[in-house]
């Protein structure tokens, strides 16, 4: 079952949606923020939309940027508890912190 950050009635009639999908397990972690048909994939350890489909903050409603900002830490929680075997922390930032 996704992972689904509640959004007020408003931002729902709209079509807006964010989310940590299902299957997602081999993709860099990131949440998906869904306006009906159009979608943006936001990486979870940089904050970087991802490549497809792009896009950047001005596409997508302010209220949703500050609720996506405000569950970032709950975002990231639940993609590492989702896929354990890909969490936000890697490798290359785990020895950054060594060094």
């Amino acid at each position: 079952m996704p992972h689904e950050i509640n959004l007020s009635h408003r931002l729902k009639a709209q079509g807006w949606k964010v989310k940590i999908r299902e299957k997602e397990r081999l993709e860099p972690p990131h949440v998906t923020i869904l306006c009906k048909k159009q979608e943006w994939r936001l990486a979870l350890r940089d904050g970087a939309f991802l490549v497809p489909p792009g896009g950047d903050w001005d596409d997508i409603d302010e209220e949703v940027r500050q609720i996506v900002e405000d569950h970032w830490q709950v975002l990231q929680a639940a993609w590492d508890a989702k896929y354990p075997n890909n969490p936000i922390s890697n490798e290359e930032e785990d020895d950054d912190e060594d060094g």
